[in-house]
């Protein structure tokens, strides 16, 4: 009976002894027992808010061309990209700023270039608002269709009705160039001076610089750098507002870029006519020249196998650009678009036409010499080219502060978003893991009396 006794008594101090081991690992051994987790203690907010940015051509690297003090904040507070932010192919406007809203890589969600012919029916498409073209279920109708508020401000298919999104008046003003940064930043600001319930969970708000300098003097020129103390000088505002509401840690600020952008001349120019000694490409066959070349032949009805031709064509071309007789011909590469690099997500749509063309970074294709010397910035290019970077950065309670995360696709953000706002994601081509890389649990720890 003692020895009984002896064993139970044994046990029974294993057993607390287990319980305070596993109470000690819990807590951390490192840190006190007066720490527990309980949900983010929202102050001012009763909900989790997402304000995304979109600086449009905002370059990685653009962020050391000059003081970027809010920018900086954003980053030490917050969570970075640490070498940006890697867009979809084509590099283009649309393409990308959709891509972000859907996580669809373009050939799914519909929208394959800034502008563009349907091989099929012969429409083109450019910029326009038709349902028809726009595919795919972006963020603001995943919010919408699930019972939550969205404000969209110039967000590139923010216009176009889908499902319960009817871009409502004072929701989602119509793109207006003419419409100054400061007045954008105030109508966002004001959302929050709305009765809690009426504040929307999810804006976007979207700024056309420092895009369009680098269109017009190239990514060196000091006016992209003044372009880019613009739009921190914005930030800078966004975050005041913030903190004059007392909300700033409270809301989840998102500050990305579409693209990058590149230096383009004259000197560095492909010129369809130099083929000619191979095969002879009629112009109303292209439908774009650069930084994307994309050609529909047009063989006629009596050509019985047209994919047979088409490979044929891409052969001679590619023969002839590699021969070393056509001017810059090695820094382009023609493919049939089955055969494009599957890295590029660019074939499984009957939108993008059957040949394409890679054009080299920074080459500039052209059907004939015009005498024409000019420079500027474009992008475009193969989103392998590190150029063709942008930026991503988050800050408030589900981004870690200082965190650096490799670059990813910006297809990757609809899942974040959604997660951050706790929505059932559409299907998409992100991944429901990576959020775990980017977001730290809904909660903190914080000290208990």
């Amino acid at each position: 009976m003692a020895k009984s006794n002896h064993v139970l008594s044994l046990k029974l101090s294993l057993t607390l002894l287990s319980l305070l081991i596993v109470a000690a690992t819990t807590n951390g051994l490192d840190t006190p027992s007066s720490k527990t987790w309980r949900p983010w203690p929202f102050k001012k907010l009763n909900k989790p808010v997402v304000l995304m940015i979109s600086s449009d051509g905002f370059r990685f690297g653009y962020q050391f061309k000059t003081d970027t003090p809010n920018i900086d904040l954003l980053i030490s507070e917050g969570t970075e990209a640490k070498l940006g932010l890697i867009p979809v192919f084509p590099t283009m406007t649309f393409p990308n700023h959709y891509a972000i809203a859907t996580g669809l890589y373009p050939a799914y969600h519909g929208i394959i270039m800034n502008k563009f012919t349907d091989p099929i029916s012969g429409e083109v498409f450019n910029k326009g608002l038709d349902p028809k073209w726009w595919l795919g279920e972006p963020l603001w109708v995943t919010a919408t269709n699930q019972g939550r508020k969205a404000l969209t401000y110039f967000w590139p298919g923010s216009e176009v009705p889908k499902d319960s999104w009817t871009c409502p008046k004072g929701l989602c003003p119509h793109f207006n160039l003419s419409v100054p940064f400061e007045e954008r930043v105030d109508t966002i600001l004001n959302q929050f001076d709305l009765p809690e319930e009426d504040i929307p969970d999810l804006m976007m708000l979207y700024f056309n610089e420092p895009d369009g300098a680098g269109h017009s003097y190239g990514p060196d020129d000091p006016r992209v750098t003044k372009a880019v103390a613009t739009i921190d000088k914005m930030i800078g505002r966004i975050i005041q507002g913030l903190k004059k509401r007392e909300i700033f840690d409270e809301v989840h600020v998102i500050l990305l870029g579409d693209h990058g952008m590149v230096t383009n001349c004259d000197l560095k120019t492909i010129y369809i006519e130099d083929l000619a000694d191979w095969v002879k490409i009629p112009a109303d066959w292209i439908n774009a020249y650069s930084p994307v070349l994309a050609m529909n032949p047009r063989w006629g009805e009596d050509v019985k196998n047209p994919g047979e031709k088409n490979a044929e064509l891409v052969a001679k071309m590619n023969e002839a650009l590699s021969s070393g007789k056509v001017e810059n011909g090695e820094f382009l590469k023609v493919y049939l678009k089955e055969k494009l690099p599957k890295r590029l997500h660019y074939s499984d749509s009957s939108r993008i036409p059957p040949i394409i063309g890679m054009v080299g970074e920074g080459l500039v294709v052209r059907q004939n010499r015009t005498g024409v010397h000019e420079c500027y910035g474009d992008h475009g290019y193969d989103n392998a080219y590190f150029s063709m970077r942008s930026i991503f950065m988050g800050h408030g309670p589900r981004f870690r502060k200082g965190k650096k995360v490799p670059s990813f696709e910006n297809v990757q953000i609809y899942n974040v978003v959604a997660e951050i706002l706790g929505l059932r994601p559409a299907s998409n081509n992100g991944s429901s893991l990576f959020t775990r890389n980017i977001l730290s649990p809904f909660g903190e720890t914080v000290e208990v009396e």
